[in-house]
């Protein structure tokens, strides 16, 4: 659906159904030159079974107008005004990567607004090469291979696919090239640039789940630790044999732990 947030053209897919103001919302939040549809089988399942979901394409992402915004705390901000935009009062954030760290911003400055938090592929602070960042300047295509590479586990990039006839690897290649010129960049930016995650995850009120792939070579396993030091009510549940990006290379254990997380079972 398309509305309006802070007087520019936004758009939010909400699983192919109405809202309701009277059910539990869930928000997800996409990283890093992605766009609402990473997010295509959790999303959908949650708005087909009691709950608002809304996946958010994020300002100069997707269907959603530019500019693309210029740090976490922007994005922070523009997502609480998504929730006003659309009516919803309380919600549960789930975010990858990038969207990550909106989320945990966001519980850390709207503790009221939220009930659950759920952070995938996310290590604060969350340091970007340069060799990274430059290419996402200089040459994106370069850089969208290295990301690639880097958040698909080995069998994924040989072919393994949960669906047979799907190539990750090659699907997130054409997602990013489908990116806006300087998004790339800008957002890796903003992941490195974000420098008050422990402090803002001291701020979280809510229960915290963090979910960490086995083979995620962007944000290693062990590279948690700190936030987990610094959360008050946390969570951590593994995701064996999946990367960086883990919500496709094993969707259904990442809808099963969210589902289970939400619920609060």
């Amino acid at each position: 659906m398309e509305i309006e947030i802070n007087g520019q053209r936004s758009y939010a897919y909400t699983g192919g159904r109405a809202l309701d103001p009277s059910l539990p919302s869930v928000v997800f939040i996409h990283g890093a030159a992605h766009d609402h549809s990473v997010w295509a089988l959790q999303s959908r399942y949650f708005a087909w079974h009691g709950m608002n979901a809304v996946a958010f394409d994020l300002p100069g992402h997707g269907r959603s107008a530019d500019p693309p915004l210029a740090s976490v705390a922007a994005l922070a901000d523009w997502v609480s005004a998504g929730l006003d935009a659309l009516g919803i009062g309380r919600a549960s954030l789930v975010g990858h990567s990038m969207g990550s760290l909106v989320a945990l911003a966001c519980a850390a400055g709207r503790p009221e607004r939220i009930e659950r938090l759920a952070l995938l592929g996310c290590t604060v602070p969350m340091n970007v090469a340069d060799v990274l960042l430059d290419a996402a300047r200089d040459d994106p295509p370069a850089a969208i291979a290295m990301i690639t590479q880097w958040s698909h586990a080995p069998t994924t990039l040989l072919g393994s696919s949960p669906l047979p006839g799907l190539w990750l690897p090659a699907m997130n290649r054409a997602l990013m090239a489908r990116a806006r010129p300087g998004v790339l960049h800008r957002d890796l930016r903003n992941c490195r640039d974000y420098a008050d995650g422990l402090d803002a995850a001291g701020k979280v009120r809510c229960p915290t789940l963090i979910l960490a792939a086995s083979r995620d070579l962007m944000t290693p396993p062990k590279s948690i630790e700190p936030l987990c030091a610094a959360l008050r009510q946390v969570s951590v549940v593994g995701i064996d044999g999946a990367g960086h990006a883990m919500m496709t290379e094993r969707a259904d254990a990442v809808l099963d732990t969210l589902r289970s997380f939400v619920h609060g079972s």
